[in-house]
């Protein structure tokens, strides 16, 4: 059974610091994507970050490049995504998901993760 969980949201100022974390079962082997999307009110589900699990470079979106780094620790089934300098429109409900895609294929686009967790809520204020 496919389970994400995400933990570590919460409320921080703007230009600070922020790690969340997505513990994940079901998936084995390395032949999978993983992303971080995010989902602020009124707004389209959009992506943030994904990676191929079996290695390679991670895709971000241009307006968290710079800002926001994505690891995934293999051997503790963990996607982390820490978030430095943040903005207020970086306020969201952050979701990790992941997919049985190819390698190459791992977009920001919702289109092949068939497994989402619950999001986590992201309050940046100013």
């Amino acid at each position: 059974q496919v389970q994400l969980q995400e933990s570590g949201g919460g409320s921080v100022q703007d230009g600070g610091s922020l790690k969340l974390s997505c513990a994940f079962s079901g998936y084995s082997g390395g032949g999978y994507c993983t992303a971080w999307f995010r989902q602020a009110p009124g707004k389209e589900r959009e992506g943030v970050a994904a990676r191929y699990a079996g290695g390679g470079p991670v895709v971000y979106a241009d307006s968290v490049k710079g800002r926001f780094t994505v690891t995934q620790d293999n051997a503790k089934s963990a996607l982390n995504l820490q978030m430095d300098m943040v903005r207020p429109e970086d306020t969201a409900m952050y979701y990790c998901a992941a997919g049985y895609l190819r390698r190459g294929s791992c977009g920001l686009g919702v289109v092949g993760y068939s497994h989402w967790g619950q999001g986590t809520q992201v309050t940046v204020s100013s």
